[in-house]
């Protein structure tokens, strides 16, 4: 029997995480773009605003552009892993044959946080537009017991449990369809941007920049911790590595379009809606950018028009985190690190049903009943440490694999993974101590639940017949007039 420290420090060969998958490969390099575009955009500009505006003052500016500046960073180093390792699982497939097991199953603690929790804090969000949509159409507001989470004296949040819902059924009907719906989607939430820019702009007062940084460095930092949830969308593109065509080439370019995209878009919206609207307008604010234009005009239709392309919009990013979290816990199933009814398949869909059923409704229950502010920071949190890990995994990789095909190399390197690294530390600590310390406990449960249960099941202990027999991991359900099939 191997050692504890044996079974932390096991790494899954590359060529093993590369091998057939069960998934289909039908994303083309728009459609993995518009992945990246759709989990970014939206998940911070339509109502972190709020959040961040109110810790950094004015200076805001300058928290997106350090949170934009540090995940360009890992961007550049997701970009190289994933077109090296193009497989499901991002950052833990990344960690699992670069740093070992333990590793990859801290980062699947990480991913948790990342994926599953913004799901929530982004649906929480689309019920905020939601309920001004309505305001403004119909002159009625969602009762605040069914639209609030409890903290903020509501019972549970009923519109962000239906979006939830929406988005489940649409991930079960097919992989295809889901980024069909996706792609266009991102079109509409572009040009409902491009729209407050241009609306916005006509209310620009450059006085509201007068008091440019009243809570110094730190403000800014903090602000930029918040904010850093918001670039989670560019590491999604990874978790479609078994289902994107000609990935060691589509996988990095998509992520560093996405990547310029995000960051243009971001910095000019935010300079307009700081320019348009007085700082101390922003706490509290719910649906922002759609209230700055109504204050802006003077009128509801541009709001109005903002909060239906936030509608549309935020609904793909549920949607996009939602299927980038099934498919990391589909990568962790097939090693064994968990239940193994994660990693099954439909034979009709080819798309893990029943992990998509347990993933959303874990989050619709998250949705209903937390505050979006707790569910930010913490998603926060588990981004950057993920994004630390592909960075460190990066350098690993270069030294042990110096020879693997690579569909793109970081420029400057080791300086770029490097300065990666010390963004992602810098910003971790400058969140709350709050934060920090259930992140703590957070991992330190799903670690003792490795010793409980993965580290004996693995794929890479020995004498486990599944690994030494070579075949897949995954299990073929079968659906109603389809055909099974079983990996083990």
């Amino acid at each position: 029997m191997t050692s504890i420290t044996q079974q932390l420090l096991r790494r899954k060969p590359i060529d093993r995480s590369a091998a057939d998958s069960p998934l289909k490969r039908t994303i083309g390099l728009f459609s993995l773009m518009a992945i990246g575009i759709s989990c970014t955009i939206g998940t911070g500009i339509f109502f972190i605003m709020s959040q961040a505006v109110p810790m950094a003052g004015p200076a805001v500016i300058w928290s997106f552009v350090i949170a934009g500046v540090v995940a360009g960073l890992t961007a550049l180093c997701y970009a190289e892993l994933a077109g090296a390792v193009p497989v499901s699982g991002s950052t833990y497939s990344y960690a699992y044959a670069t740093l070992g097991e333990g590793t990859a199953m801290v980062v699947g603690a990480c991913l948790l946080l990342e994926y599953a929790v913004s799901a929530a804090a982004v649906a929480v969000g689309w019920s905020q537009y939601l309920n001004e949509l309505l305001g403004n159409f119909f002159g009625v507001h969602l009762p605040a017991a069914l639209a609030n989470a409890p903290e903020e004296g509501g019972v549970v949040n009923l519109p962000a449990v239906i979006l939830i819902a929406l988005c489940a059924i649409l991930l079960v009907r097919g992989t295809k369809e889901s980024v069909v719906t996706n792609a266009v989607m991102v079109c509409i939430k572009i040009g409902v941007l491009l729209f407050f820019i241009a609306v916005g702009v006509t209310g620009w007062n450059s006085d509201h920049f007068a008091n440019f940084a009243p809570f110094g460095i730190g403000g800014i930092a903090a602000g930029a911790g918040v904010i850093f949830f918001s670039f989670i969308g560019l590491d999604a593109v990874s978790t479609a590595g078994e289902e994107a065509k000609n990935p060691k080439r589509n996988l990095p370019l998509a992520i560093l379009l996405a990547l310029v995209i995000v960051i243009a878009l971001y910095i000019a919206v935010a300079l307009v809606a700081v320019g348009a609207q007085p700082v101390g307008k922003f706490a509290g604010q719910e649906a922002g950018l759609s209230a700055i234009l109504a204050e802006v005009v003077g009128s509801s239709w541009p709001a109005t028009v903002l909060a239906i392309g936030a509608v549309i919009s935020i609904f793909s990013v549920t949607l996009v985190t939602l299927y980038g979290q099934t498919r990391i816990l589909f990568a962790m199933a097939r090693d064994r690190m968990i239940p193994p009814v994660f990693a099954k398949v439909s034979d009709r869909t080819r798309t893990p049903v029943h992990n998509t059923v347990i993933v959303s409704a874990v989050v619709a229950v998250l949705a209903g009943v937390i505050p979006i502010n707790f569910l930010a920071e913490m998603t926060s949190i588990g981004t950057l440490a993920a994004f630390l890990v592909v960075s460190v995994g990066l350098i690993i990789l270069r030294r042990r694999e110096p020879d693997l095909e690579r569909g793109f190399t970081v420029p400057l390197y080791p300086i770029t993974p490097i300065l990666s690294i010390l963004g992602c530390v810098w910003i971790i600590t400058q969140l709350r101590p709050i934060t920090i310390l259930v992140f703590v406990i957070w991992v330190a449960v799903f670690m003792a639940f490795y010793f409980a249960y993965g580290r004996r099941r693995s794929a890479l202990e020995p004498g486990n017949a599944a690994l030494a027999a070579d075949v897949p991991l995954t299990t073929v359900v079968r659906q109603p007039g389809g055909h099974s099939g079983s990996g083990r």
